[in-house]
């Protein structure tokens, strides 16, 4: 099923691309600095994306980063994200424009801790979720890791009904 007009003429206007956890993305900048540069593994000082989940791509399937990301709500539906630290200890917290109702403008997720998000539909107008993220040191897909159902079954398995849906088949 194609998306909106008004999804895809975001898509099209921010010019994004599917991405590899799910939703669309476009990078916006990267820093020209780097981490150190006399080491082979050094990174950019810092990166930043667009990211948009979707109703025909609404899950951001669990992943881990090396790196800290900060997500900075823009338009659209609230997303909800469940993120995993490295004690198991699992929660879930929702980012989005209505603060009174809890959610959050602005989300940071520390390097090393899972995290899944998804589209949440309490907005009926709104079929779609755009957010930035900052990623510091900057994104590499090397450091990067989309969870399988052998990690949910070896490190999460208290999780498995929660995080289940969230791993990316395939």
């Amino acid at each position: 099923m194609k998306e909106s007009l008004a999804v895809q003429g975001i898509i099209e206007r921010l010019d994004l691309e599917p991405h590899i956890e799910g939703g669309y993305f476009r990078r916006t900048y990267t820093s020209d600095k780097y981490t150190s540069d006399k080491q082979p593994d050094s990174k950019y000082c810092g990166t930043s994306i667009y990211y948009m989940l979707t109703a025909q791509s609404p899950i951001g399937h669990l992943h881990c980063n090396k790196s800290d990301i900060i997500h900075y709500f823009h338009s659209g539906s609230a997303i909800q994200y469940t993120l995993v630290n490295s004690d198991g200890e699992l929660t879930q917290v929702i980012m989005g424009n209505d603060v009174t109702r809890g959610e959050l403008p602005q989300l940071l997720v520390k390097g090393g801790v899972w995290k899944a998000s998804q589209l949440v539909g309490n907005n009926n107008s709104a079929d779609y979720s755009l957010i930035s993220e900052a990623v510091i040191p900057g994104f590499d897909y090397k450091d990067m890791q989309l969870a399988t159902d052998k990690d949910l079954n070896n490190h999460w398995p208290q999780h498995t009904s929660t995080l289940q849906p969230l791993i990316k088949s395939k």
